[in-house]
Parts: structure tokens; C-alpha cells; sequence
């Protein structure tokens, strides 16, 4: 069924393949696969049908979402700086303007840092898929920055999720006011700050990349 040879290059290094009678033993067993998939499908209406593969979906993602795991990590790490240069292209790619970081509201590195603030990224599968931000102010009051999906990602209700953990993680180190501001390009996330309970402010900072500014009070 299988060939094992030593490698080309290392010997140590054995290759695997299937051999001819392999193979069909494979096809074998894939006709069978469709052959059952197909006796469990057949009595179904194609209502019934559409219904199964849709559920098939949703246990999918739900078993994908799951899967993600959010961890602080430094700002200068690989992972957050990967996160952060592709939320900065995104913001370019659907503004259609050039995003300074270093100017208005900054999060530098030092600014990320406990006790001053702190930065978070999002794992699937050991790949870096989100990232999010913390920056406190005297007053109990803490911004929350940098916060991205990755396409990949999105459809997970990971945003949702990462905005809940950092607003956890602001109300440990003590704040009591949440506050974000975003560019009108990110529908997505405006709406999604909406639907948690943050209300739109006056302008609260001099970013020059934003058009709303928002509050939410933390329990």
C-alpha cells in the first residue's frame, strides 16, 4: 500500500507515497465515503438539505471560534507588530488616505505597556488573527486601541469577544470608562460598538483619523 524511501537529500529523512494498489485502495474507500453520504442524504427534501449543510456550517465556526485564544503579549512582539502593520493597511485600503500612527491619538509601545496600558492578540491555530489595546488615563478612564480582525477571522463573533476581554481587562486595572474613536469606514465596527452600549461623544482627543468618538461606562 505504501512506499517508504530515504530522502534525497537527508537520509534520515523517509518519504512516504502510496503505491498503485494504494491508490486504488484510496479510491476505494472515497466511493464508499460518497456512497454513504449520499444514502444519508437521500431521503432528505433538498430543504432538508440545505437546512443539514447550514447546520454543518454553524457547528464549524462555532467549533473555529472556540478555538481562538487571546493573550497579552508585548507591543514589540512579532505577533503584534504583524497585527498592527495589517490594521494600519486595512485603514489606508478603505479610506483610501495614509494613516500616521505616530501623530493625534499615539499608542506607542511604552504607552501599551502595564501599568500604562497593555496589548493583546488573538491565536487560531498558533497564527496571530487579532490584536487589540489598552491605554489608561488618570480618572479611572482607559482608551481602547489598535483593536483589528483578521479577514480570516471575521464571522467568528471574535470582535465582539475581543472587545469584551479588554474592556475586562480595563475594569481590573480600575477603569470605569471605556472610550474608542474610529474612522467612518469601519462600518463593521461601528456598529458592533453600538450594539455593546457605547454612545457617541464630542471629540475627546485630536486624531485626525477619526469621525466618531465613543463612551461606554464599565460595571
Amino acid at each position: 500500500m505504501v512506499r517508504v524511501d530515504a530522502g534525497e537529500r537527508d537520509r534520515r529523512v523517509r518519504d512516504a507515497r502510496l503505491t498503485p494498489a494504494g491508490l486504488a485502495e484510496l479510491a476505494e474507500l472515497d466511493r464508499r465515503s460518497d456512497a454513504l453520504a449520499e444514502s444519508l442524504l437521500t431521503p432528505l427534501t433538498p430543504e432538508q438539505r440545505e437546512r443539514l449543510v447550514g447546520a454543518m456550517r454553524d457547528v464549524e465556526r462555532l467549533l473555529t471560534a472556540a478555538m481562538v485564544e487571546i493573550r497579552p503579549v508585548d507591543p514589540e512582539h512579532p505577533d503584534a507588530r504583524q497585527c498592527l502593520r495589517s490594521y494600519f493597511d486595512e485603514l489606508e485600503r478603505r479610506s483610501g488616505a495614509a494613516f500616521d500612527p505616530l501623530i493625534g491619538s499615539t499608542a506607542e509601545p511604552q504607552e501599551l505597556r502595564p501599568p500604562a496600558g497593555e496589548m493583546v492578540v488573538a491565536y487560531l491555530r498558533a497564527e496571530p488573527v487579532a490584536c487589540g489595546a489598552l491605554k489608561h488615563f488618570p480618572g479611572a478612564v482607559t482608551d481602547i486601541k489598535r483593536m483589528w480582525v483578521a479577514d480570516a477571522a471575521r464571522g467568528l463573533g471574535l470582535g465582539r469577544r475581543l472587545l469584551a476581554d479588554l474592556e475586562a481587562r480595563a475594569v481590573r486595572a480600575g477603569a470605569r470608562t471605556a472610550r474608542l474613536e474610529t474612522n467612518a469606514t469601519l462600518v463593521e465596527a461601528i456598529a458592533l460598538y453600538r450594539s455593546v452600549g457605547y454612545r457617541e461623544v464630542p471629540a475627546f482627543n485630536d486624531e485626525p483619523f477619526a469621525d466618531h468618538w465613543f463612551e461606554k461606562g464599565l460595571g
